[in-house]
Formats: C-alpha cells, sequence, structure tokens
C-alpha cells in the first residue's frame, strides 16, 4: 500500500496545504459585456494586495450569445518558511459544484444556469445578479409566450444560494454611460465577500485607462446596490417617499386610467380622424371599450378610417352575442389579424422615425457621430405576389418561370442600407403603396378567412360560449409573414377543423385550448398532429 506522507508544516505548526482554502469566483456572461474584463479586474485587485490569482475562460454556446463561464481563483501569500513544499499554490481551472463561493451572473437567464449547474448553494454561496433579461433563442422563437418566468427564477436563485444579490446592473451602468462589467464589479465590492478594501478595486478600474469616469460611477452605483444595509442603534430621521413604480405597475396604471377614460370619453384617446368612431364605441359593454379602442388606433393607422370602421363593425356584430368575455377576446385577436404583416407594413416600421431614433439609442450614437442601418432581406415569391393585385398576383404565383427569376435574383438575399438615400428611398416607396393594400392578392385572402372565423365564432357561440372563446384565440397560431405565417395558417386550419368536430362535448373548449397550446410548441406542427392523432 502506498505510504501517506505527512504535509510540510511551518515552525508554527501548520501547513498551506492543510489551512484556508482558495476564495473562488466564477463570473457567468455574455459576449460583449466584459466578463473577461471583470474576471481580469478581480485578478488585479487580488495580485495588488499579494495574494495568488489565477482566472481561466470556457466559451459557451451560441445560443446564448457566446455564454462565456470565467473562473478565478485566489489564495492568501503562502508562508516563506513552509519546509520542503511548493512555493504557490495549485489553483483549479473550472469550478467545481458546491465549492464556489462567488458566483456573478450578468443577466438573470445566467444566474439561472448557475443554479442549474449546482455552482450555488445555501452553506456557502453568495449570488450577484443583474436582473435584466437577454432573452435566449428558445424564448424568442417559441409561437407563443416563451419567456421563463422572472420570479420564478428569483425564487428559486434565493433559495439556492447563502445571500442573493438581485439588481438591475445593466440599468445603474446605463444611467452612467459605462457597461454592466463596471457596475457588477461594484457589487463584487459592496457585497463584503473577498477581502480587499473599495480603494483598490477602484485603482484597477484607472489602471485600465478606458472609460475610468463613467466605469466609477458604475461602480459607486453597483456598490450601493450590494452593500449590506448597516445596523444602527441611534434614532434616525426618516424621510417618505414615494415607492418606486415599477414598469408593470405604470402600465397597469396607464391602462386602467385608459379603460376609466373610454368609459365617458373615448374621442379623447384617439386622433381626430377615429373621433366619431371612437364615439360609437360607447354603444358597446363598458368592459370591452378600451380594447375596441386599441383596436381602432391600430387597424386606422395600419390602413385608414374606413378599415377602422369596419373593424367596428365586426366588432359590434360580436358584441350582439351578449358575451363581454368574449367580444374582448374577439376585440383584441381580430385588430390583430387585420393588422397582418405584408410587405407594406413591414417597410413602414423599418422606415419610421422612431426606429431609426431607437437603433441610435440602442448603439449609444452620439448627435456627432454618424450611424448606418443595414437591412437583411430574403423577398419570397408569395411575399411578391401577394403585394399585386389579384389576378396579377395570383397569375405570377402560379408561373414557374416567375419563381425562378425570383430565385435567382434573391437566393443570396439582400442588404439594404436604410440610411442611405437609395435605400430609404425604396422602403419609403413601399410604405406609401397602402392605398393600393386592399386590391391586393393578400388582402382578398386574409378578409375572407377573417370573415370565415367570425361566422364560425357566431355560430359556435349561440350553444356553446366557452368554445367560441376558445375559437377567437385560436387566431394566437397566426404570426409572422412568408413561411412563418404559412406554418401558422395550417395550424389554424386543423383548429378550426378540429373546433367543428369537437362541437357538442363536455369537455370541447378544454380540449381546443389544449390543441392550441400544442400548435404553440413548435414551428412544423409535429406536436399539434399528435395532440389530433390522439383525440
Amino acid at each position: 500500500m502506498p505510504t501517506l506522507m505527512p504535509a510540510p508544516t511551518t515552525a508554527a505548526g501548520a501547513s498551506w496545504y492543510a489551512g484556508q482554502r482558495p476564495i473562488t469566483v466564477a463570473v457567468l456572461a455574455m459576449g460583449g459585456e466584459g466578463g473577461g474584463v471583470l474576471a481580469d479586474w478581480i485578478v488585479a485587485v487580488a495580485e495588488g494586495a499579494g495574494h495568488h490569482a489565477q482566472t481561466t475562460s470556457v466559451a459557451g454556446v451560441a445560443q446564448r450569445t457566446g455564454a462565456t463561464v470565467y473562473y478565478v481563483e485566489l489564495h492568501p501569500p503562502v508562508p516563506g518558511d513552509v519546509a520542503g513544499g511548493r512555493p504557490e499554490p495549485v489553483l483549479s481551472v473550472f469550478p467545481a459544484p458546491g465549492e464556489v463561493d462567488l458566483v456573478v451572473a450578468s443577466e438573470l437567464m445566467e444566474c439561472g444556469r448557475a443554479v442549474q449547474r449546482g455552482f450555488a448553494t445555501p452553506d456557502r454561496t453568495t449570488l450577484i445578479t443583474s436582473t435584466n433579461r437577454v432573452y435566449s433563442i428558445d424564448e424568442k422563437s417559441h409561437l407563443g409566450d416563451g419567456r421563463v418566468d422572472t420570479s420564478a427564477l428569483l425564487d428559486a436563485a434565493g433559495k439556492a444560494a447563502k445571500r442573493l444579490v438581485a439588481e438591475d446592473f445593466a440599468a445603474i451602468a446605463g444611467r452612467h454611460g459605462s457597461v454592466i462589467s463596471a457596475s457588477l464589479l461594484g457589487a463584487v465590492a459592496g457585497s463584503g465577500v473577498l477581502p480587499f478594501a473599495r480603494s483598490a478595486y477602484e485603482d484597477a478600474i484607472r489602471a485600465a485607462g478606458k472609460g475610468v469616469e463613467p466605469s466609477l460611477a458604475a461602480f459607486s452605483g453597483g456598490f450601493d446596490a450590494a452593500a449590506p444595509p448597516r445596523p444602527t442603534s441611534v434614532p434616525v430621521d426618516i424621510t417618505i417617499g414615494p415607492r418606486p413604480v415599477s414598469p408593470q405597475e405604470r402600465k397597469d396604471r396607464e391602462e386602467a386610467r385608459r379603460t376609466e377614460i373610454a368609459a365617458t370619453d373615448p374621442a379623447s384617446l384617439v386622433g381626430p380622424d377615429l373621433a366619431g368612431l371612437a364615439v360609437g364605441t360607447l354603444e358597446l359593454p363598458r368592459a370591452v371599450r378600451s380594447t375596441v379602442l386599441h383596436g381602432l388606433v391600430r387597424t386606422g393607422l395600419y390602413q385608414d378610417v374606413d378599415y377602422a370602421r369596419r373593424y367596428l363593425d365586426r366588432v359590434v356584430r360580436i358584441a350582439s352575442c351578449g358575451d363581454d368575455e368574449l367580444t374582448v377576446a374577439v376585440a383584441r385577436q381580430l385588430a390583430l389579424w387585420m393588422c397582418y404583416q405584408d410587405t407594406i407594413h413591414v417597410a413602414l416600421q423599418k422606415c419610421r422615425a422612431r426606429r431609426m431614433e431607437r437603433v441610435r439609442t440602442e448603439a449609444k450614437a452620439t448627435r456627432a457621430q454618424l450611424s448606418r442601418v443595414h437591412e437583411y432581406l430574403h423577398p419570397q415569391v408569395d411575399e411578391i405576389t401577394d403585394t399585386l393585385p389579384v389576378r396579377l398576383g395570383a397569375a405570377l404565383r402560379r408561373s414557374r418561370l416567375f419563381a425562378r427569376v425570383v430565385g435567382r435574383v434573391t437566393k443570396d438575399g439582400m442588404v439594404l442600407d436604410t440610411t442611405s438615400v437609395r435605400g430609404y428611398a425604396m422602403l419609403a416607396t413601399m410604405a406609401r403603396m397602402r392605398p393600393l393594400r386592399p386590391r391586393s392578392l393578400r388582402f382578398a385572402r386574409e378578409q375572407e378567412a377573417i370573415g370565415a372565423w367570425l361566422d364560425l365564432i357566431v355560430e359556435i357561440a349561440a350553444d356553446d360560449p366557452d368554445l367560441a372563446r376558445e375559437v377567437a384565440e385560436c387566431q394566437r397560431v397566426l404570426k409572422g409573414y412568408g413561411a412563418t405565417w404559412e406554418h401558422g395558417m395550417e395550424s389554424y386550419t386543423a383548429l378550426v377543423s378540429a373546433a367543428r368536430s369537437l362541437r357538442g362535448r363536455p369537455s370541447a373548449a378544454a380540449t381546443l385550448a389544449d390543441l392550441r397550446a400544442a400548435a404553440l410548441a413548435d414551428e412544423d406542427g409535429t406536436a399539434l398532429k399528435g395532440a389530433l392523432a390522439g383525440l
């Protein structure tokens, strides 16, 4: 059997082999967020204090925009009188589950990944996370609402860690014109997990020499957000100010205000062109007026006042069924369907002044800086023919020669510079074709489908209001344009067919709701086909 040799000891009888363990830090960040800079700052602070420090990184996958785990181990100076032993510690290159003292996540889903991997444990880990969200590909590509519940993520993080520090550090950095790595470094310092003074962190930022003042300001904001409350034994004056209002609360309050106004003065919520139609909503039940006003504005901006009037007439027809809940559902889904995405609408959205300003804001471009916006387009035959007059569009859609020409021209896609005169003029010209939309092939097809949908809802509502409401919600599977819309229409057709066959069954509404959920589970309809086969 091998002989276990005792670890070399110091004169005081202690060995660094059996002494203090390294301080372990895991930083989870996505590409461009400065996770590597944050890890380097921590190493610089530790080495400045005489610690042994090491950082490594393991790159993630593209689905999380290059999510990377940066791992840092810090060890206090080893006594110089270790007899016969190694003068420096051997440090690990990757975090081990259950052995991480400090976890820093640049975004809430990265925090969830840290918890899932076991990096955060209740007996040891301080978990610092920014509460901002960068949605994953699975969340964004889901046909329904595929977002992971934020409150569930925070609840799991709180249970998994010894201490949780959760704050929107991205917003803190943005307020000071800096990047999230600076505010997260402030949170690391403020948490008190690492044995270094605040000034050491600030010196590391100054030594980097880039964006020093904004980074120091963001650092200070992060420090204050993460610092534990200071106990006090003397009375203090407390100034009671207004409670911070979350964006969701602000949105709910605004909607409540609009609902109240809609009950008495709906014309004040729309433009002068739609004021007459808005007054007409007073004939509708009080519970549906706010939703209908939103629909009037949406359809009016999408096309014109006559189109908004058609929307209102359709809603009034459904309201005659006497079911307020059904009317609200139809009013919302009808507005979305009537404002379907076509090339005209896409062009309008891309060349709007508000959109261009938002792009500049997100890119942090100053007024003294020029910006260029490139649109990557790949028009298909259907998208082109759908915009043309009915007869011409139908003829070209059947033409193989036209399909080959379009395929040859657009096989590699198209790049359009929206900020150039030529690019903007092309989009603006397409956007101004709205008066021609009612004559287009797509418009005729969609209006026919909408009419059939409303007829079915009215027919079913007479004997099964619950099933009628579920039929109204089936519009949710229709999204996007091109191939995405075609896949959605296939699912919608299958759902409508199922609704007809389910009439008269006691659980018809619940069954159709399950089928709709299956239709939204994937894009190719596999889940829906399986659910239909199981009926």
